[in-house]
């Protein structure tokens, strides 16, 4: 069930990158931040350092960002079924939505630390603070290194891929703003990097939650337009006309499209003629999944609108 178009879709995109190798990847990534945050919750227990433990709850975050995605790649591979008749392709928009919101409010949180610190500039920490981003930073750019390529062609792992860079640009700010005060005591510069920091993660997270947000809406994807498909389709020999047509986005690489199609012929073999042609010219402009609603011109629909229901 399903099975026969659920696949044919998936070759040509993922030809470059195994599925199970890029889960691999992700896990290998998971596994690395969660022994960094354990390792560094010891750390700061033993050497009774606040920054340690912070980075370690950074880092943690992290890691939890990397299972959501992990586990919505996994859930997203399963054929469609009885209970989820389109599939479960969502999974992974799904997780990419939770994924930005929590990276919108830690970026609006970081702003707020920053304002806070330009208000009230902290005190001198040592050269332990510096150290421990310094490690974290290495961690945090193998991860993003780990998932970088898997980035490129999955919005959901481009959300976590996004987590891990913030974290490192945080380790960043650190490494910078905490040499500077320790050698010059220009205090300012900390809070300054942060806020600008926060401001990118910001900006990063609240782009790319749009076409997230739009997809779980049922969007028309990028690149079709829907008019412009209907004008087609009415263009077609012995289509006389052609309304109730839905466009969205199936999975992240396959756009859907149903439509009904009024046939100016009453003649059975010409309506499947016509039928054939225009699934044909969809198909050929990269629609996968068709479905057609064929009606004679006589008894169609009256007054249907031309888009939606």
């Amino acid at each position: 069930m399903g099975h026969s178009h659920d696949h044919h879709g998936h070759h040509h995109h993922h030809h470059h990158i195994d599925p199970e190798a890029g889960d691999r990847q992700v896990a290998f990534a998971v596994a690395i931040n969660l022994l960094l945050t354990v390792a560094q919750i010891i750390g700061g227990v033993v050497s009774g350092s606040i920054a340690l433990i912070a980075d370690a709850v950074h880092n943690f975050s992290d890691a939890i960002s990397l299972v959501i995605a992990f586990f919505a790649r996994k859930i997203a591979r399963r054929p469609a079924d009885a209970r989820m008749t389109f599939g479960y392709g969502r999974a992974e928009m799904v997780a990419a939505l939770v994924n930005y919101t929590t990276l919108i409010v830690i970026s609006l949180y970081l702003a707020w630390e920053g304002i806070a610190r330009l208000i009230d500039p902290p005190a001198i920490q040592g050269w332990t603070v510096v150290i421990v981003a310094g490690i974290a930073l290495v961690i945090d750019l193998a991860t993003a290194l780990l998932t970088l390529r898997l980035s490129k062609e999955s919005a959901n792992i481009r959300a976590a891929f996004i987590h891990n860079l913030s974290d490192a640009l945080g380790s960043l700010a650190v490494i910078v703003g905490g040499t500077l005060v320790i050698l010059y005591d220009w205090r300012l510069v900390d809070p300054i990097i942060t806020l600008m920091i926060a401001g990118y993660i910001l900006y990063l997270a609240a782009t790319e939650i749009g076409p997230v947000i739009r997809n779980l809406m049922l969007a028309s994807p990028d690149g079709h337009d829907a008019e412009d498909l209907l004008e087609h389709i009415q263009e077609e020999e012995g289509v006389a006309a052609a309304h109730h047509l839905h466009l969205w986005q199936m999975t992240e690489h396959e756009a859907a499209l149903q439509v009904h199609l009024v046939v100016s012929d009453p003649d059975w073999p010409a309506a499947m003629d016509i039928r054939n042609r225009v699934r044909a010219m969809l198909v050929a402009k990269g629609i996968s999944h068709v479905t057609l609603e064929i009606e004679r011109a006589s008894e169609a629909c009256p007054n249907a609108p031309l888009i939606g229901h």
